[in-house]
């Protein structure tokens, strides 16, 4: 295919794909449980975190969160006791314990309160082409206080080689400006042209498969490739494709 039918076909995909139909299977049901801009910041970006492994048991476990925060995050987040935080101990999802769940809840509160909260940070260090030095400066600030090491292994750093494909389709969610009613679009201070396609198994093996990518790894240096490509394609909303390539690997076995 040359760039105009590759073009042609992805769009269609999208079509396809970025419907309400999607958020029925995926994590992003999470964040639209709630109103509260708080709310859906914090609840996205914790099942953003656990967003790793088979796509049932991260919905269930992040409902799970959810349940032992109250349906309430923001206000866990700001008014939590240490009493509220020893009932997240029985959490496990994978890697991910109850220990670093309370890590996680001081690390926001400590945002929340001393940076003005998650999208203030994200939208500080902006770049021309690219957010992931503001995805590094977020793990800077996120772990300033005190916290276990092996919490922040959690976090991905791009500028460490990382792809973060977790913290790259939180921000679609919050600053993709969607009007099929999938991604939020709750951020206005950061422009979808900047944001970066999730990459994982899926979307890097159809994307190898489409020429828009030729690394092996799906790490940094891949999520730069593939960011030029779909730039190529739309360089006002690049990562609408995300919904292209997740869906022709997990749902046409591309």
């Amino acid at each position: 295919m040359n760039l105009s039918e590759l073009k042609s076909f992805l769009d269609d995909k999208v079509e396809l794909y970025n419907n309400p139909n999607f958020i029925e299977s995926d994590p992003i049901q999470i964040p639209h449980l709630f109103s509260q801009k708080e709310d859906v910041e914090i609840a996205g970006f914790l099942s953003a975190t656990i967003a790793w492994g088979n796509r049932k048991m991260i919905v269930k476990n992040s409902h799970q969160m959810m349940d032992l925060m109250g349906n309430a995050p923001y206000d866990f987040v700001m008014s939590h006791t240490e009493d509220d935080l020893e009932r997240l101990e029985s959490f496990v999802h994978r890697t991910f314990n109850g220990q670093d769940f309370a890590s996680f809840i001081k690390g926001l509160q400590n945002i929340y309160i001393n940076h003005d909260g998650l999208e203030a940070v994200f939208s500080k260090y902006q770049e021309e082409n690219s957010l992931q030095k503001n995805i590094s400066e977020f793990k800077q600030l996120f772990f300033e206080i005190p916290h276990q090491y092996r919490t922040e292994k959690h976090i991905s750093d791009p500028l460490k080689g990382s792809a973060a494909k977790r913290l790259n389709m939180m921000l679609r969610w919050f600053c993709r400006q969607d009007n099929k009613g999938v991604d939020l679009g709750i951020w206005k201070s950061i422009p979808p042209s900047l944001l970066s396609c999730p990459l994982d198994v899926h979307s890097g093996n159809v994307a190898r498969k489409l020429g828009l990518l030729t690394r092996k790894q799906n790490d940094g240096k891949a999520l730069a490739e593939l960011d030029f490509k779909l730039r190529e394609l739309d360089p006002n909303d690049p990562v609408k494709y995300d919904f292209a390539l997740f869906g022709l690997g997990v749902f046409e076995k591309f």
